[in-house]
């Protein structure tokens, strides 16, 4: 795993090599094995290397045989093997044995259509010398960030906003309408970012821009659900085969791997696989109270024969790296598991480079509790749309505690009104009370219906399930899942692998009917079956818990002082009513509401703000300056 960081200037001038070495180190964290550098007229690349395969060989930038096609990737190519083959086989020439050189050639083999030959994960750039032309891509689900901004005099990319930041002459200006979204989702949608000048390559796409500064952008991959009648039995069967082939794929590395290990069906599916290959290392962390993950996660490793370490998170451990884990991140993410993800990356990083990890099994087999609501509104929805919303208008006179009354609400609005993924946070009228936006503002940005609106309008061939399913495909997964994992890994130079994210995987799991996914009161009903007799039986129907983070007490304790007083002092009044923000804290302390989550984002929010619009970040850790203590 890597960095990679650089510039394309339209007018041929001499990149700066001391602001790509500023691009390069303010992400060492990414890879703090080997840096390199690559410039002609107009073109500079940079890299930082965690050397993960081919330790002694992979150094970039990396060129083809005449030193026309240049190269700097990050990620990793796990069919890179057969490929080399195939391509040894047309006639190309290898001089190392990594996959960063497969792709140079596939390349030079397939043009801009070698993106879809690679199983992996990967952001990456070409320099065509020839053609005067870079080429960068991102990988199908998005594991791997790629960051751009273009103006009229250059093109600036690199695998995080942080590397962009460095460059010269660069402005940090907020962008009001992600601010809009971000209080919504809890992350800033692809391909925005909250800076209005830089911009996400969103999953499965590539990007060209000519010498001149002609700019392109072109999807090359769709993860859109297909799903066809097959025997339960010939589903189950297919399923434990290639989840076991993309295990055995993503294990492939010449340092130590280890796993992340939960309470939950997901990391133990992975675990086990990996374990019945050889002996391996598994990390957890929890809270204290009933929900506390090590103690599942312990009887799991014992039962599957890892070699455990875990470690409880306490409310000091938590806030203390919260400053360190808003500036590797780049961007607010208002999700608090992200923390906890940072503390069992930094246990896992003392004793492997690699961890495999669940991310993903429940986009794919359909694993959220959200995912049966269609299924629990059927009594109502076959309805006739007229009838729908007359019994919609009339239940709104309802008062809000009447028994059903949700329900009826949101059986009769459609799915495409109620449903933006797993994350929904302030409405609209909250937005408008809680912030020192005009009214015509809020009515003129792309609102994140509209945003979900684009996924829907592809999918109404498809039953409501699927059609939720494919949209955390598209926004939830990438925004928020994959985000915090790569940021949270990489902080600390931990390599993160996604077994359940693998192309292969997919275009099997996208076939795989509904009713083979929700069946008989639970989720995921099709991977449960297939894991029947591989992973311990107590693991198998356990719920979904995730990072169970007790924020809400937390908050009505010093700590929601403190964030109290770090908001205001975050200079955010400029776009929120803090009144409003002081009324949610009161009637949050007071019991009268729980206000956790949206003080959390707001709290987020304050402390991005401070790192990246207040101070500017050096090279090293400028946001450790804060402090989160009371």
């Amino acid at each position: 795993m890597c960095g990679i960081s650089g510039v394309v200037y339209f007018d041929k001038r001499e990149p700066s090599v001391p602001m790509l070495q500023r691009m390069a180190d303010i992400i060492t964290h990414r890879g703090p094995n080997d840096s390199g550098m690559w410039t002609e007229p107009g073109v500079g690349l940079s890299f930082r290397r965690l050397s993960i395969i081919d330790i002694k060989e992979g150094h970039q930038p990396m060129s083809n045989e005449d030193d026309s096609v240049w190269i700097i990737f990050n990620g990793e190519i796990y069919n890179y093997h057969k490929l080399r083959e195939e391509l040894l086989a047309r006639g190309h020439s290898f001089k190392t044995h990594t996959d960063t050189e497969v792709i140079i050639h596939l390349y030079e083999e397939y043009g801009e259509r070698c993106v879809e030959h690679l199983r992996g994960m990967f952001g990456f750039v070409i320099w065509d010398r020839r053609r005067k032309e870079l080429f960068g891509a991102r990988d199908h689900f998005g594991i791997k960030p790629f960051y751009y901004t273009v103006d009229q005099e250059r093109l600036l990319f690199g695998s995080e906003i942080k590397s962009l930041l460095a460059a010269d002459g660069m402005e940090r200006r907020l962008n009001e309408d992600s601010l809009l979204q971000y209080l919504t989702f809890q992350y800033v949608p692809e391909p925005e970012t909250m800076f209005a000048n830089i911009r996400k390559l969103p999953p499965g796409h590539t990007l060209k821009v000519t010498a001149e500064g002609k700019l392109s952008i072109r999807r090359y991959w769709d993860p859109m659900f297909a799903p066809v009648k097959r025997p339960f039995a010939d589903v189950v069967e297919e399923l434990r085969a290639k989840l076991q082939d993309s295990v055995v794929h993503h294990m492939h590395s010449d340092v130590e791997r280890g796993c992340f290990l939960s309470s939950g069906i997901d990391s133990t599916a992975i675990a086990t696989h990996m374990r019945a290959i050889e002996p391996i290392q598994t990390f957890s962390v929890g809270f204290e109270g009933p929900n506390n993950e090590t103690i599942i996660a312990r009887q799991t490793a014992e039962a599957i024969g890892t070699q455990h370490y875990e470690k409880l998170i306490n409310i000091e451990d938590y806030f203390g790296v919260l400053p360190k884990a808003v500036w590797h991140q780049d961007e607010p993410v208002a999700d608090p598991s992200a923390i906890a993800l940072y503390h069992v990356a930094g246990l896992a990083r003392e004793h492997v480079t690699v961890v495999l990890s669940g991310e993903g099994a429940d986009e794919l087999f359909g694993g959220y509790r959200i995912y049966r609501e269609p299924l629990s509104l059927r009594p109502l929805t076959w309805l006739p749309r007229p009838a729908q919303q007359l019994l919609h208008r009339l239940v709104r006179f309802l008062p809000s505690g009447v028994t059903g009354r949700n329900y009826l609400m949101r059986a009769t609005t459609p799915l495409e009104q109620r449903f933006l993924g797993n994350a929904k946070l302030y409405s609209e009228a909250q937005k408008a009370e809680l912030l020192q936006l005009d009214a015509k503002r809020m009515r003129s940005y792309r609102d994140p219906w509209q945003i979900a609106g684009e996924f829907y309008a592809k999918t109404g061939h498809l039953d409501p399930v699927t059609r939720m399913q494919y949209i955390d495909m598209n926004l939830w997964l990438p925004g928020d899942i994959l985000m915090k994992a790569d940021k949270m890994t990489m902080a600390h130079s931990l390599e993160l692998r996604v077994p359940f994210l693998d192309k292969e995987l997919f275009e099997f799991a996208r076939t795989i009917p509904m009713e083979y996914r929700l069946a008989e009161g639970t989720t995921k009903y099709v991977f449960r079956k297939a894991m029947e007799g591989i992973i311990p039986d107590f693991i198998l129907n356990r719920p979904k818990l995730g990072f169970p983070v007790p924020l809400r007490d937390w908050l009505k304790g010093p700590k929601g002082a403190m964030m109290r007083e770090q908001i205001r002092a975050s200079g955010i009044e400029e776009w929120f009513d803090l009144k409003v923000v002081d009324r949610m804290f009161e009637q949050h302390m007071s019991g009268q509401g729980d206000y956790a989550r949206l003080l959390w984002a707001v709290y987020v929010f304050g402390l991005w703000h401070t790192t990246y619009m207040q101070e500017v970040p050096a090279v090293g850790m400028a946001a450790a300056k804060a402090t989160t203590t009371a």
